[in-house]
């Protein structure tokens, strides 16, 4: 594992791998291990504020770039799976030499975070999840409980074609994810340094096809880790905006259940923030976050011997 602490916005570069695999990593702050897990269409520097916040509060935050967001980390069969992607996190624990590591997701993340949770439950000491409530309820049940949010995931049903969401997702400088942005989080503006800086992730070679193939692997019938998703057993904090324009902050009412989270289940609204809440309301967010690793704190050491 490499790391580079000359980077010019403070944060250290790490270098992770799981198998053939290698992620970019950013870094900073020493003490109980936190992972972030960014979702689509974003990627590590989503967590900016929580880097310097959660560091600051005496943690060590590390932010993956997703398996498929950069060419390192795309795998020869194309493997998009969240139950692959969630055996990813386990090898970073590992990596980074610890034995249990607080696990926080936003968007995919946080379903790859639910995934890694019913995987690997021992190697959690707590679970926060912001925009997305329980994936497997989800996949099976929103559009069912909820009809509206079939409006506000036509872009799922719009991956799926081949060819021509590939051709319209980056065309006119990728507007129509620029267009996502602004529809999941309409009183949010994405600064325009940090809007180039993530069409300079989208724009690397595969990272395009990567990002489709988590809609074309884990929705539907074929969508094995959510399918099968149930109990969940390591505390959890489910964080969602109120004005969220890509999941209703109603299905959290309708989807996460205390039976899904035996070891404890805390649903909070963040108010007037949309789909990428920890970006529009970051001090609210660590806060809710300190507090809640703070409650569930262990020791972290080396990983037990086999």
């Amino acid at each position: 594992m490499g790391s580079d602490h000359s980077a010019s916005d403070g944060f250290e570069r790490l270098k992770l791998c799981h198998g053939k695999l290698e992620f970019s990593a950013l870094a900073l702050g020493q003490g109980p291990l936190v992972i972030c897990l960014h979702g689509f269409p974003d990627h590590a520097r989503s967590f900016r504020f929580q880097l310097a916040g959660l560091a600051d509060a005496g943690y060590r935050v590390v932010v993956p770039t997703l398996r498929g967001y950069e060419p390192s980390s795309q795998p020869a069969d194309g493997d998009y799976e969240l139950g692959s992607i969630a055996r990813d996190v386990v090898a970073w624990i590992d990596q980074l030499g610890a034995r249990q590591a607080h696990l926080f997701g936003h968007d995919w993340g946080s379903a790859i975070s639910y995934v890694a949770a019913a995987q690997s439950p021992e190697r959690f000491l707590s679970l926060a999840t912001l925009a997305v409530p329980h994936a497997g309820r989800f996949g099976r049940d929103a559009i069912r409980k909820l009809p509206s949010q079939l409006r506000n995931s036509w872009y799922m049903a719009f991956f799926q074609l081949r060819g021509i969401a590939d051709w319209a997702v980056e065309r006119n400088d990728w507007a129509l994810v620029r267009k996502l942005w602004r529809d999941w989080s309409p009183s949010y503006a994405l600064p325009e340094a940090e809007w180039r800086a993530l069409v300079d992730t989208m724009s690397a070679p595969g990272v395009k096809a990567a990002m489709l193939g988590y809609y074309r692997q884990n929705l539907g019938s074929k969508a094995k880790a959510m399918q099968s998703l149930g109990v969940v057993p390591v505390p959890t904090l489910a964080m969602t905006g109120e004005q969220d324009g890509c999941i209703d902050t109603r299905l959290y009412d309708l989807l996460m259940l205390e039976e899904d989270f035996p070891a404890g289940l805390e649903v909070r609204r963040i108010e007037d923030a949309g789909h990428f809440a920890h970006l529009e309301r970051p001090d609210q967010v660590n806060a809710w976050l300190i507090e809640w690793f703070g409650r569930h704190q262990a020791e972290s050491g080396p990983p037990a011997a086999e």
